[in-house]
């Protein structure tokens, strides 16, 4: 596993591979699989992210009762043109929504890189493969443009919200999602790191404080946050905004706040929101009923 975009980006230049087959080459070279196998099990991947997104359940709540249905509102409102943000983007709502209650519900996701933080890279990846028409081979090369740039971060930093907040979770989520993005936007190693910088630096010191310790508030709505953020890094980097701290300086800052972040604010339900009055109710409500 790499531990830097900029040898990603330097083997992609001085070799001429792509970036998502030098990951895929690595991966190979790192479990002992056949190019072949390890493109399989990632199409599987993908596979379930459409099937998690396809098979949401637009009646169903969690066990706690705090997440569900929020899927089905925002397709609404989507349909009947209420929304500010437009059709696309309220796709991309939409999905990682019904992704992210999924994980609530007990139903089947990708972990990607985290359940908490499930909802962002299908909800990119599903809706611009709908709105632009790639092949799910494209799709299966951006989901390894992902990984990558998951590995790197987990490599240099963290992705749990216990070890760096949330920041390490949607954080690094919205810079895979971003990187996969430029990468079928045409965007080259150089793009994809960038997206993934923008999108990173746009998430660095979000705290982790799910309510009542349970991975739904606030962590389904920032699904959706990651996964706006995400497209909007793609988009900028595609127009040529580019950052001016290097991405892996980026992913080192974060982790650096992660590590200055008090213990209150890495997912143990005490701070930040779960701290609140109604954090507090609610998780006494909840121990309750336990």
């Amino acid at each position: 596993m790499y531990k830097s975009l900029e040898e990603l980006c330097r083997i992609e230049k001085e070799s001429g591979v792509p970036f998502w087959k030098i990951v895929q080459e690595d991966d190979c070279k790192e479990r002992g699989v056949s190019e072949e196998e390890s493109f399989r099990q990632m199409r599987q991947m993908y596979e379930a992210m459409k099937y998690a997104d396809e098979h949401y359940d637009e009646n169903l709540k969690s066990a706690s009762g705090l997440v569900g249905t929020e899927g089905k509102k925002m397709q609404r409102a989507r349909l009947e043109g209420k929304l500010l943000c437009g059709d696309f983007i309220g796709r991309v709502m939409e999905k990682a929504l019904r992704t992210s209650e999924s994980n609530a519900c007990m139903k089947r996701i990708v972990a990607a890189p985290t359940a908490g933080s499930c909802g962002v890279v299908p909800a990119v990846f599903l809706s611009v493969q709908e709105k632009r028409g790639f092949s799910t081979e494209e799709m299966v090369q951006a989901m390894y443009v992902a990984a990558g740039i998951g590995g790197v971060i987990a490599n240099r930093a963290f992705l749990s919200g216990a070890a760096g907040g949330c920041q390490a979770e949607i954080g690094s989520a919205s810079a895979m999602a971003a990187g996969g993005a430029a990468y079928l936007m045409g965007g080259g190693g150089a793009e994809i790191a960038n997206a993934a910088a923008l999108a990173l630096k746009n998430l660095l010191g979000l705290a982790c404080d799910p309510v009542a310790g349970l991975v739904e508030v606030p962590c389904v709505k920032r699904n959706v946050m990651g996964a706006v953020n995400a497209m909007t890094s793609a988009d900028m980097t595609m127009a040529g905004i580019f950052s001016k701290i290097p991405p892996d300086e980026v992913i080192d800052a974060m982790r650096s706040v992660g590590r200055s972040m008090a213990e209150e604010l890495r997912e143990t339900g005490k701070g930040g929101l779960a701290g609140t009055p109604t954090g507090a109710a609610i998780r006494d409500r909840m121990s309750h009923l336990m």
